[in-house]
């Protein structure tokens, strides 16, 4: 098994030097990185010569590849020029804001997906099954930025009118509440629930028929009648057996979901105004803040290998028939 990690480790390490050098050769190619210190009446001639001097822009492009793989490598990210603060602590702040809202979406679509997925293939063609299925065809065609924006007319304006109360049912922007010091948990929950309501919808439905179409390519097979001829309970058949093989498929989707939390969740946080990495990014291309959108792309393409790299070991733990030599 150690051998089976380090052999896809180390394939993982090419991926990522190929991929560090598409993203420098995407964003050098599609953001200038003096354009907006340019548009700056009140910058000189010679901000913006240090400016490039410092991110190696005076140098082929070759040399400013690898001075800028150096440097990120070493954690020298840069300075923003729209905040003037490192890009380091914003890209930190972002991240870990993005992961609060991501990790509970994921958490909340894990159960419930997996939960309904078993439970309409162990009843399949019940009624449960039936609704289950509908729910997830509309789930899925559901417009994310839509069904946002519904809720929040909802729960920001007509229940509140209706109720006649002096603040919204649940929060529509933000992740706690104006004047608010230290961390409030309850205040934190609040405002998570229409964001992650708004994610889930989509997730619940797909991982819920990626469950059910595994648990139903498992639930008849002959290592299982072979398990209950030993005497096993249904109960022991299902979750030793069953689910280990069927939740395999799902390894590989539910892996790339949580990388691309990295990204940030673009679409809602904007909606929600979420100070996530998906708000960052859309603020870094408007102002054309080249150090943090390098850095962010960067961030993104690295969690994305290294969850792909997850998801072949969870492959390998969850499949026996898969060799490790």
């Amino acid at each position: 098994m150690g051998q089976y990690i380090a052999r896809r480790a180390l394939v993982s390490i090419p991926v990522l030097l190929i991929a560090s050098i598409s993203v420098f050769a995407i964003v050098k190619a599609t953001a200038s990185p003096v354009a907006a210190i340019r548009s700056n009446p009140r910058v000189s001639q010679a901000a913006i010569e240090k400016y490039t001097h410092d991110l190696g822009l005076d140098k082929p492009p070759p040399e400013q590849y690898l001075t800028w793989l150096g440097n990120f490598i070493r954690g020298k990210w840069g300075t923003s020029i729209v905040t003037g603060r490192p890009v380091g602590p914003d890209i930190r702040d972002g991240l870990f804001n993005t992961m609060i809202l991501g990790i509970t979406s994921f958490l909340v679509s894990i159960v419930l997906g997996v939960g309904v997925g078993i439970f309409s293939a162990v009843r399949q063609y019940s009624f449960f099954d039936y609704l289950s299925t509908g729910s997830a065809f509309l789930g899925l065609s559901i417009p994310v930025f839509w069904f946002a924006l519904i809720l929040q007319i909802v729960f920001g304006l007509y229940l509140t009118n209706w109720f006649h109360l002096a603040t919204p049912v649940l929060p529509t922007a933000g992740m706690f509440s104006p004047g608010a010091t230290g961390i409030d948990l309850i205040d934190r929950i609040r405002h998570l629930i229409l964001p992650v309501t708004v994610l889930s919808v989509q997730i619940v439905a797909l991982y819920s028929r990626y469950t059910r179409a595994g648990m139903l390519d498992v639930l008849h097979s002959d290592y299982l009648r072979t398990a209950r001829a030993k005497g096993l309970n249904e109960r022991t058949v299902m979750m030793r057996h069953a689910m280990r093989n069927a939740l395999t498929p799902l390894v590989s989707v539910a892996a790339i979901d949580v990388g691309a939390l990295a990204g940030g969740l673009i679409v809602t946080e904007t909606i929600f105004s979420w100070p996530g990495m998906g708000v960052l990014f859309i603020s870094a291309m408007e102002n054309g803040d080249y150090s943090v959108v390098l850095t962010w792309m960067m961030i993104v393409v690295a969690f994305v290998i290294v969850f792909n790299l997850i998801a072949d070991i969870l492959y390998a733990v969850l499949d026996p028939r898969i060799r490790y030599d």
